[in-house]
């Protein structure tokens, strides 16, 4: 299992230039089940990496553009009417893939963003009554253009709050730009791609995650920062369970992928910007600094 891991994630390095950590929590965020948002300014990468995982995952997947005039039936799908067999049929929505990307969310109304609610957090989406559940495995991942850029509209905590982690890419450094600069291009280089991941393999790894091992002085430690984040005014609200939830599951996959059978503190925060910086509403937009006052203050049992 670790082998087939370490090979996809060299395999995404030479894709991604120059971004070892954000794939590696990408990848991440995915054994733990959860939902990834990539947030950046456009023209940095964040739709050749999701295209890349999921080559190297070997999932079905489907891009979807939110733009202002985008319907929540765009999505999830419509019952159109047949007149051979004089009734309504459901036709599904592109959201029936194993993973999705959400192309700038941010660009469509509060009412599109809302049809992803459901599908994510209960991998099944309700049309007119009837439930239908989507394949599995179901991965979300959402690029977002900053808030700052025309014609954005603002993620509410309620979607911000069910992906598991938020990260950037921000620009390449001088090495990786120059080899982008001289190298192929990234999406000749995609359809070369094998899968290093197949699903029944990917299943497993995400069982075995579920196994690794969490101590009671480890859970202490999770539970000291969930209530610091609530109590201290660096804050003005603090982590939910669901939070909570997804903070120890990342922490559970972060421990896997160091071969590793238990949790350590230093996986809690190696995870704790990616999943807990979008949920923590402070004055700063930097994932790091808004978990800052947490590393320093709460102590590691």
């Amino acid at each position: 299992m670790h082998t087939s891991i370490d090979r996809l994630l060299d395999s995404a390095n030479q894709i991604i230039l120059g971004k070892p950590r954000q794939i590696r929590l990408a990848l991440c965020c995915l054994l733990a089940r959860g939902h990834l948002l990539i947030e950046d300014i456009p023209g940095v990468g964040k739709t050749t990496l999701s295209h890349t995982l999921a080559k190297l995952l070997g999932l079905d997947y489907q891009r979807i553009q939110f733009t202002s005039d985008l319907l929540p039936a765009d999505i999830i799908g419509a019952s159109i009417f047949d007149p051979d067999k004089r009734q309504f049929s459901f036709h599904p929505g592109p959201i029936f893939n194993q993973m999705i990307l959400a192309d700038e969310i941010n660009r469509s109304t509060p009412k599109a963003q809302s049809a992803l609610l459901e599908a994510m957090e209960e991998r099944q989406v309700t049309v007119e009554g009837t439930t239908y559940p989507l394949p599995a495995p179901f991965f979300v991942i959402a690029t977002q253009n900053p808030a700052h850029q025309i014609g954005t509209f603002p993620l509410p905590e309620s979607q911000l709050d069910r992906f598991l982690m938020r990260i950037e890419l921000g620009y390449p450094d001088f090495t990786a730009e120059r080899e982008l600069l001289s190298g192929k291009a990234r999406h000749t280089l995609i359809e070369t791609l094998p899968t290093l991941l197949p699903q029944v393999q990917m299943e497993a790894i995400q069982h075995a995650v579920t196994q690794v091992h969490v101590a009671g002085s480890l859970l202490d430690y999770l539970q000291a920062i969930i209530v610091f984040t609530r109590t201290s005014t660096d804050y003005p609200s603090g982590l939910s369970p669901r939070a909570g939830l997804a903070l120890l599951n990342a922490a559970k996959a972060w421990a896997f992928m160091d071969r590793r059978d238990a949790v350590l503190p230093e996986d809690v925060q190696a995870v704790l910007a990616a999943v807990a910086g979008h949920r923590l509403r402070s004055g700063s937009h930097d994932s790091e600094a808004i978990v800052a006052p947490v590393l320093e203050k709460v102590a590691i049992p």
